[in-house]
């Protein structure tokens, strides 16, 4: 399992720790990321993701993940997020038919 978000791509960095005595040694900046179980009003369903803390605020200020996946933007999502984005434009072309 990568260590990505599903949802917006956010992934791992590099840096340096840097001490005192200013000697730098390679160090990891890991995502917070967090299991969580968000429901889409279209397909009636809950899903769950494993998404960054910074993403589940950006979802819940958008309003909800069908309003998240409508607006991200398809090159940074996961497949599995990418799927999800299609059927749930797919369930709302037929709603609004």
């Amino acid at each position: 399992m990568s260590r990505a978000c599903e949802l917006t791509g956010k992934s791992v960095m590099s840096g340096n720790n840097v001490s005192h005595a200013n000697n730098r040694t390679k160090r990891r900046f890991l995502p917070n990321l967090v299991h969580v179980t968000l429901m889409s009003e279209a397909m009636g369903q809950s899903y769950r993701l494993r998404i960054s803390a910074h993403a589940l605020r950006t979802v819940e200020h958008r309003g909800g993940l069908d309003a998240f996946l409508a607006k991200a933007d398809t090159a940074e999502l996961s497949q599995r997020a990418r799927l999800l984005k299609k059927q749930i434009a797919k369930k709302a072309a037929e709603q609004a038919a």
